[in-house]
């Protein structure tokens, strides 16, 4: 364990790691080796991978088995991993969880930062106005779904996961940019319903800092960039939050 952390907590979300691109590979597990060690806690707010089909993935897939062989080796360094399930990994589940030494957490879910109240979701639940994608997501985290998706063969999970990733890319090709971005009002209810919490999401991939009114209260909500061209990741500590990129 490394005996003096920082006061930071780092987050990243929508690094959709997968073996089509290497480079980004690297560019993570030099962020861990680098940048997140020296942290008090990481939290992966959703899709760390392009896609994950069960935990059996880290037999059949290098790339799962070296992300979750370097993450042990952060959590056994010191630092306190969190992970939160996106709307392309959330079958990820205990045997991942044991074998990287995270945590998973349910989404939303309001910890307490340095004294700041912070909400944290992948972001997918605050896209309402795209019904089509709320329908879908309410069928898949049912846990009969979840069961007869897991006792499909390895082989055919693939398919699956292939199979919805290429209707999910046709139909974003035909709706409005705006239906796919967070909804106003969904906002402003998570703000409420939380007591007025400083927010940090992913999942819309549009990295950017919103100031919002809710009643009165003014609310901050931090988008957290995904991995395309470059890294990005939040610090926050008891001085703020601050946005850092990192590039290949």
């Amino acid at each position: 364990m490394h005996p003096n952390p920082q006061r930071l907590t780092l987050f990243i979300s929508d690094l959709h790691l997968s073996d089509e691109r290497p480079e980004l590979n690297t560019l993570f597990f030099q962020f861990l080796e680098n940048i997140a060690i020296k942290a008090e806690s990481l939290f992966i707010l959703g899709d760390l991978f392009d896609y994950w089909v069960g935990d059996d993935q880290l037999d059949h897939d290098p790339i799962a088995r070296q992300v979750a062989d370097a993450l042990k080796v952060l959590a056994q360094g010191g630092v306190n991993i969190f992970f939160m399930p996106g709307n392309r990994d959330f079958l990820i589940g205990q045997r991942f969880a044991d074998e990287t030494g995270l945590v998973i957490l349910t989404d939303p879910n309001l910890v307490n930062l340095y004294g700041q109240q912070t909400l944290l979701m992948h972001g997918d639940t605050l896209c309402t106005d795209d019904v089509m994608y709320q329908k879908f997501r309410a069928q898949t985290r049912t846990g009969d779904w979840m069961n007869a998706t897991l006792d499909r063969p390895y082989e055919a999970r693939q398919q699956l996961a292939q199979s919805i990733r290429n209707q999910s890319d046709s139909a974003k090709s035909q709706k409005p940019e705006e239906i796919m971005d967070v909804a106003e009002a969904t906002v402003q209810q998570a703000f409420r319903q939380h007591r007025y919490p400083l927010l940090i999401h992913g999942h819309t991939h549009r990295p950017a800092t919103h100031q919002h009114v809710v009643d009165g209260h003014r609310c901050e909500r931090w988008v957290l960039a995904d991995w395309h061209r470059r890294g990005e990741y939040l610090e926050v500590s008891e001085h703020g939050v601050k946005r850092v990129g990192i590039r290949i």
